[in-house]
């Protein structure tokens, strides 16, 4: 059901790193980010606070819902499923993303945690993608890959998959593993995509999460770069 929140196949989802010096200013920059997005053909917006606040991130999400009713938008509150899922739920956004939703706890810190997730996931009707060995997380489970896994997916709709770090490519090895244990279950690649390789992930994988490769840097810090935007989606819409 996930991948049939999109338009396209091999969906690509945009982030919004919600920069700026002043609440007004992250919100004036998400909005000219967003709409260079759209306009691009991107598949979807992902509002996140990774330079901001829950609090930008509500702001956003409050004004896109009402303004750009036709975005297709995605949540991430960096560690914390459950804002990130209330807030999806209140403005109408399609998915959420966390950063880990197996492997990194404690197997005895476990059961509340996946008690929380299966309360809104049970009651609610927006989409998870889930990490397993994402960047930046713990590994605290000391199970295999395999069952990692296998629990994740009992509690979200898609998995993501990483490299070491924010823009670090994620290895095609990587992607394979994760597609010869989980099968058709949908799997995204999350971070350190670019024009040069994309075709080559997803060819294993379903979609993908962009962020850096998007800015004129080509670094997270960046300006949004409507060229690299479209010179991107050139590649992924040739695969469609």
């Amino acid at each position: 059901m996930f991948l049939e929140l999109f338009a396209h196949k091999k969906p690509i989802m945009a982030m919004l790193h919600l920069k700026g010096d002043s609440a007004e200013q992250r919100l004036e920059r998400a909005i000219v980010e967003a709409d260079i997005y759209a306009a691009c053909g991107v598949d979807a917006i992902i509002v996140e606070d990774y330079y901001g606040d829950a609090a930008d991130v509500e702001r956003v999400l409050a004004y896109l819902s009402r303004q750009r009713p036709e975005y297709v938008l995605g949540v991430n509150v960096l560690d914390n499923f459950a804002t990130s899922y209330e807030l999806a739920a209140q403005y109408g956004a399609k998915f959420m993303q966390v950063d880990s939703i197996c492997g990194h706890l404690a197997p005895a810190d476990e059961p509340a945690y996946y008690a929380m997730i299966d309360g809104y996931r049970r009651n609610g009707r927006v989409a998870v993608i889930g990490g397993v060995r994402f960047k930046y997380q713990p590994y605290l489970s000391n199970r295999s890959l395999a069952e990692d896994l296998a629990i994740g997916m009992q509690h979200c709709d898609a998995i993501a998959v990483t490299g070491s770090g924010t823009g670090v490519d994620t290895d095609t090895a990587k992607i394979s593993e994760f597609r010869s244990i989980i099968g058709s279950f949908p799997l995204v690649v999350g971070a350190g995509m670019t024009k040069a390789l994309v075709a080559e992930k997803l060819a294993i994988a379903d979609a993908a999460i962009v962020g850096s490769t998007f800015k004129d840097t080509r670094k997270d810090s960046g300006e949004v770069s409507a060229i690299h935007v479209m010179e991107f989606m050139s590649v992924v819409r040739r695969m469609q």
